[in-house]
């Protein structure tokens, strides 16, 4: 069975917490375009290192999935965000079957970020985003289970802007 992951009812949330967070910070999304690229690729890399796909040198394993999830959430906070300057509210995506070493996937995925980056459109946007959905398939984890993650880290984010952090 397919597994489609549809991100429009997200795209409202995020904006919300977006404006939540440009309010009490007296921020625009002009003034943060750069912080939020690079927040993307460190969370990214701190998504990496709870998989500890590339920790070629250690016998240890990932983060239990919580962890890697919660991980995984932050950096789709930045993808969503990034998204909606472009003017993107919606986006449903068929997550690709095929599971794929994890650290190639995420390679792939910086890479795409990084091409977001220096050429910032919604061709881009799509790519990027996509390429982290397909990371997803690698873990062995659904939709489902990255929108469950995004949402309980959305009510943590919330918590944090009425507590000043």
């Amino acid at each position: 069975m397919e597994d489609v992951i549809c991100l429009d009812e997200l795209y409202p949330l995020q904006g919300e917490l977006d404006e939540e967070i440009a309010r009490n910070h007296n921020v625009t999304y002009a003034s943060t375009h750069k912080k939020r690229l690079l927040a993307l690729l460190v969370e990214l890399g701190e998504f990496a290192n709870e998989t500890r796909c590339f920790k070629y040198w250690s016998l240890k394993g990932p983060s239990e999935k919580a962890i890697v999830l919660d991980e995984y959430a932050d950096g789709l906070h930045f993808l969503l965000s990034l998204g909606i300057p472009l003017g993107v509210t919606s986006h449903s995506y068929a997550l690709k079957g095929e599971k794929k070493d994890l650290t190639e996937q995420i390679m792939a995925t910086y890479e795409k970020a990084v091409a977001l980056a220096e050429g910032y459109n919604v061709k881009n946007y799509i790519l990027a985003l996509d390429s982290y959905l397909d990371i997803l398939v690698s873990l062995g984890y659904s939709g489902t289970d990255a929108k469950e993650a995004y949402l309980k880290k959305l009510g943590v984010n919330h918590k944090r802007q009425e507590n000043k952090y």
